[in-house]
């Protein structure tokens, strides 16, 4: 493990937040994820996290949790029925899904900017099924880099927002035409969304405007009209499985939330 202090700018600093995120809610008497690796990282890591313990909202603290129980459900999912398939996390940042769900017999690839892979390097191993990929996503070159391209699920978490509705469309033609019948699980907001997590989350975590989010969507079935092949398979809000754990104060804001389609959850398939 590293003590370097790390040097992120812009969008990539966002990624200290659901990692920080993960290591809170383990550390809870009861905890609904269990990560130890982020418990692990957040220790040895020389960044003031003091500024997002005491600005960041509890629910969007829920939110970075709730989506990895629902990513960790549909991976499991996945590797029962292609237990020998590929899996490939976009934006991996400091993630830790592998820790968590890994089969040790599906091949993950874990592609994020050079800079960002050089960080994950010092704090998480790759493995003989685990290959890390120093690209940017719309680098056309790191899909020469997956061997097996049927059987693939890939998963994008906090990220998609990131960017202009032009590049989205684009990445999902590119995927539809590299993979054959692979699926797609992320997380993806809503404009009114995307207004209230660059106050809420950029701003009072002491982030760079930089890292303001970008594309909403009000109804992700949309979507289904760019591309004839892309078909969704699930949809939900982000606390829908999970209001009734809280306390009634945050289940409160965790339902307006939801009612504003603040952030939410979807998986589809791309034939």
């Amino acid at each position: 493990m590293s003590s370097e202090k790390i040097n992120l700018d812009g969008v990539k600093e966002t990624l200290l937040l659901p990692l920080w995120g993960r290591a809170y809610e383990t550390q809870k008497l009861n905890p609904m994820l269990i990560d130890t690796t982020a418990v692990q990282i957040i220790g040895s890591i020389n960044y003031d996290f003091s500024k997002i313990e005491q600005k960041v909202n509890p629910l969007s603290r829920a939110s970075w949790i709730a989506r990895s129980i629902y990513f960790d459900s549909k991976i499991r999912n996945f590797q029962d029925s292609h237990p020998n398939g590929t899996i490939i996390n976009i934006g991996c940042g400091l993630d830790t899904t592998y820790e968590r769900v890994n089969n040790n017999k599906a091949v993950w690839y874990e592609l994020d900017f050079p800079d960002v892979i050089n960080l994950r390097r010092k704090y998480i191993s790759e493995t003989d099924n685990r290959l890390f990929l120093p690209f940017s996503v719309f680098d056309k070159a790191w899909y020469g880099n997956i061997k097996n391209k049927e059987n693939v699920f890939i998963m994008i978490a906090g990220v998609i927002y990131y960017f202009e509705e032009e590049n989205i469309k684009l990445l999902f033609e590119k995927i539809g035409n590299e993979f054959e019948k692979c699926e797609i699980v992320f997380d993806y907001s809503s404009p009114k969304g995307v207004k209230i997590a660059n106050r809420k989350v950029i701003d009072d975590g002491g982030m760079e405007k930089s890292a303001y989010l970008k594309w909403g969507i009000k109804n992700i079935y949309e979507i289904e009209r760019w591309n004839t092949k892309i078909k969704i398979l699930e949809n939900m809000k982000m606390y829908h499985d999970h209001r009734k754990r809280y306390p009634i104060q945050k289940r409160l804001g965790m339902f307006i939330s939801d009612a504003l389609s603040v952030m939410s959850l979807a998986l589809l398939r791309i034939e």
